[in-house]
This record gives C-alpha cells, sequence and structure tokens, in this order.
C-alpha cells in the first residue's frame, strides 16, 4: 500500500506542464481502479453514487439485455431460407446451373465466325424463393404435375387436391415473403438502432462516471499523503473531481431516463406482432379453405372406395 502512494505522490508532484499533469491525472485514476479490484480500498473510500442512478443503472442494463435476448432470436428474419429444409443441397445444384449457363453464353459469343458449332445462348434460371412455404408450394405443384402426367384413373382427386394445396400454398409464401420484409425494415431496423444509439449513448455516459468517480477517489487519495506545500492544490484537485462527477452524474441521469421513457421499442414490438398476425392469418385462412376442398375429395374417393369393395 506505502508502495502505491509513494508512486502516486511522485506522480502527482511532478510540475512539468498541462501534459505532465494529464498523464499523473490519468495514472492515479488507473491505479486507483487496479487497487479497487484487487480489493485494496476500503469501501467507506469509495465515493457513492446516488440511489437514483443506481436504480436507473440496472433498468437499463435490463432494458439492453431485453434488446439483445429478442435480437438474437428475430434477426432469423433477416436471412430468408431460415426454415428452408434442403437449401444446401439445391443451392449446389443452382450453383452448377449457374456456372453451365455462364459457359454456354461465352461459347455462343466467342465461337461467331469460326469453324466451330456455337451453341445458343440460354436464359439464366430464375431465381427461387427458399422459404419452406415456397418448398412446399413448389413440391405440391411438381407432384400434381406427375400425376396428371401418368393420367392413372382415380388420380384425378388427388391430383385436384395437390393442386389446390399448392395454390393455398402459393399465398402463403407471397405472405411469408412481405412478413419478411416487413419486420427487417419495421422492427428490426429501429429495435437495433434503439440498441446502437439511445442505449449505447447512456452506457458510455455511465462509463464516464465511473472515470470520474475514480478521479475522484484518487484525488482523494492524493490529499491525504500530499505534503503540506501541496496541500492547497491537492484539495483544489479533490473540488474539480467532485464538480465533474456530479455534472457527469446529471448527464448520464438525464440519459437513462430518455432511453427508459422512449416509447420506440413498444413501437417496434407492436409492429413485430403485426407482421406476424399477417403472416398466420393469412396462413390459416388460405389452409382453412383448402382443407374444406381436400376434405369433400377425401370423402368422396372414400365412398368411392368402399363402393368398390362392395360389388
Amino acid at each position: 500500500m506505502d508502495g502505491w502512494n509513494k508512486l502516486q505522490s511522485s506522480f502527482s508532484g511532478l510540475n512539468i506542464g498541462q501534459s505532465a499533469n494529464k498523464f499523473a491525472k490519468g495514472f492515479n485514476t488507473s491505479v486507483q481502479a487496479t487497487k479497487e479490484r484487487l480489493g485494496q480500498v476500503a469501501p467507506d473510500e469509495i465515493t457513492e453514487l446516488p440511489q437514483e442512478y443506481k436504480d436507473l443503472e440496472a433498468r437499463v442494463d435490463t432494458l439492453r439485455q431485453v434488446h439483445l435476448t429478442l435480437l438474437k432470436v428475430t434477426k432469423v428474419y433477416e436471412t430468408e431460407t431460415y426454415d428452408y429444409p434442403t437449401q444446401i443441397q439445391e443451392s449446389i445444384t443452382e450453383l452448377g446451373t449457374t456456372i453451365g449457363h455462364g459457359i454456354t453464353n461465352f461459347a455462343a459469343a466467342n465461337l461467331k465466325g469460326t469453324n466451330l458449332p456455337a451453341p445458343e445462348p440460354t436464359t439464366p434460371v430464375a431465381a427461387q424463393h427458399k422459404t419452406l412455404p415456397h418448398a412446399l408450394g413448389r413440391a405440391a405443384t411438381s407432384a400434381a404435375a406427375t400425376l396428371q402426367a401418368a393420367a392413372a384413373p382415380g388420380d384425378d382427386k388427388l391430383t385436384k387436391a395437390l393442386g389446390e394445396y399448392a395454390g393455398a400454398w402459393e399465398k402463403i409464401s407471397d405472405a411469408r415473403v412481405q412478413q419478411d420484409l416487413a419486420i427487417r425494415v419495421q422492427f428490426l431496423q429501429p429495435w437495433q438502432t434503439t440498441l446502437s444509439t439511445s442505449i449505447n449513448v447512456a452506457m458510455r455516459a455511465r462509463q464516464a462516471v465511473r472515470v470520474s468517480r475514480l478521479e475522484l477517489d484518487a484525488a482523494k487519495q492524493v490529499l491525504k499523503t500530499a505534503s503540506p506545500t501541496k496541500q492547497e492544490t491537492a484539495r483544489l484537485e479533490v473540488e474539480n473531481a467532485e464538480d465533474d462527477l456530479v455534472q457527469k452524474t446529471e448527464v448520464a441521469i438525464t440519459l437513462m431516463k430518455t432511453v427508459l421513457d422512449n416509447p420506440e421499442p413498444l413501437k417496434d414490438l407492436n409492429e413485430l406482432v403485426k407482421a406476424q398476425l399477417m403472416f398466420y392469418a393469412t396462413a390459416a385462412e388460405s389452409l382453412s379453405a383448402v382443407q374444406g376442398e381436400v376434405e369433400e375429395l377425401s370423402v368422396a374417393a372414400e365412398g368411392e372406395y368402399r363402393k368398390s369393395r362392395d360389388h
């Protein structure tokens, strides 16, 4: 402990201009932080911050954690493929198709006027949405087309049912794309903005309070060990540090209150709920309609099956 005090006193005693004073002040603050971290400072020697400030700190920490927790999950809406079952396999197939298209068009453009046969240019395959609703719709459409091409007796009802099912998922797919866009624009962007601006500004203000408090306590330690000729200077340093801490604490309190009173998080959450509600309402309406039709086809098919068994 004496070693720390002697080192602090030696730096505080330097009188080689403003830069040296700043360096000595920064050093004393670092020493104070280290001693506190090592448990070498008595609790009554650490300046107590206002209870209002500490209560606001806890509330801002909670709000920040709320933002991070929800953001960790909802960020999936930034990537279309979050529920796509076979993305990797299809992506590899599409990559091969894209490369083949590029090679064909390159050959078509560069073999003109030569004795080599030039292939006809091809049109690139349109990009497909990579979502589960789109995948279900494409699978049902493909299955219906397969049945229709086979034209097997008795398959007409299943073909029709698959067609209706595909149509329902086409509507749901459109709703899914609209939902994800709405969530990205109306929820994720402002939610992340709140986290990166107002909450972070309040956090930086709190850090400024912490540094100011350390500077004050470091100045108090210097005053305790100052020689009689340095007492007045050290006392003024303590008074200045006290004024600085009061000012920075007031600023931090104002910023933290502003963050906590901000209605934006509730507005953002409402936009998330609205976007999800629209999607699930469309899905429920579309599937409810097609389910009634598929059920009628199912009942009719079962009736025909039982009738054929009776004969």
